[in-house]
């Protein structure tokens, strides 16, 4: 957990604790597929914001911005949102129709979400990456977002149990030290946690910003490194609160499958 996450008050850590739930939440951005090739050229993409692995969702207003980058530059494509139900809660979907071969990181910022149990607003700058017709340059770019984590490995492509490294970034600068916590989008609630602490890996970043992590299961991970923002947003009852701002990435591991 974070230093901000162990901030709580006592009402909601009986409330943590009796519900036997992690409190760590996530910002989602998840296509069908993350390599496009001629068979199927379009992708479906589902926007959320949940606790992956115990696939606990909640409500995500429509976003303040999603876009696709592709060689720097930005398509809007906010209004092709249509409204969804995404672990029985709100969340958002589209089809992507991919007509040129290329590396497209599609990007979403979020409303901020007031969380009173950790007193805090929280704001995931979530994207995930997508390579089409077997191109591959610019996946290790970074995309200008205010906080964001740069892959340092190819994050399409890869099997269970590759390692991931990736960059943290603030401002266009490194996160020295830089907490990241790790999920396995528990889809169909596959698999179960022997504990608590499993539910959320935690990493840290060394002193240039980067971490790595094994996967140890194929499908969707996701990566939030979480950092204080220098300014704060009115709580609902409009006292002055810190905010949390989230740099999160989604990639997906493949099983090795026999011939």
């Amino acid at each position: 957990m974070t230093r901000k996450r162990l901030i709580l008050t006592g009402a909601a850590l009986l409330s943590l604790t009796f519900a036997g739930t992690a409190a760590a939440h996530f910002g989602m951005v998840i296509p069908s597929e993350n390599i496009v090739t001629q068979d199927k050229k379009s992708i479906e993409l589902q926007l959320s914001f949940s606790h992956p692995f115990e696939m606990m969702g909640m409500d995500l207003v429509k976003p303040k911005q999603f876009m696709v980058v592709k060689d720097a530059q930005q398509t809007d494509l906010l209004d092709s949102l249509t409204e969804t139900k995404v672990m029985d809660h709100a969340g958002w979907q589209t089809t992507y129709e991919v007509k040129r071969p290329g590396v497209y990181h599609f990007v979403m910022e979020p409303f901020p979400y007031w969380e009173p149990a950790e007193d805090v607003s929280i704001i995931h700058y979530t994207k995930t990456i997508v390579a089409a017709f077997g191109d591959d340059v610019g996946w290790d770019e970074p995309v200008g977002l205010p906080t964001e984590i740069v892959p340092l490995t190819r994050p399409f492509g890869n099997y269970a149990g590759n390692s991931f490294t990736g960059l943290v970034m603030m401002d266009g600068e490194p996160v020295p030290n830089a907490e990241v916590e790790v999920e396995l989008y528990n889809r169909d609630l596959a698999y179960k946690a022997p504990g608590d602490y499993h539910i959320t890996q935690v990493v840290k970043a060394d002193g240039a910003g980067v971490f790595s992590f094994t996967c140890p299961q194929s499908g969707w991970w996701g990566f939030a490194a979480l950092n204080e923002a220098d300014y704060t947003i009115k709580d609902p009852e409009g006292a002055e609160k810190g905010v949390e701002l989230g740099a999160v990435l989604w990639i997906y591991l493949d099983p090795v499958n026999e011939q």
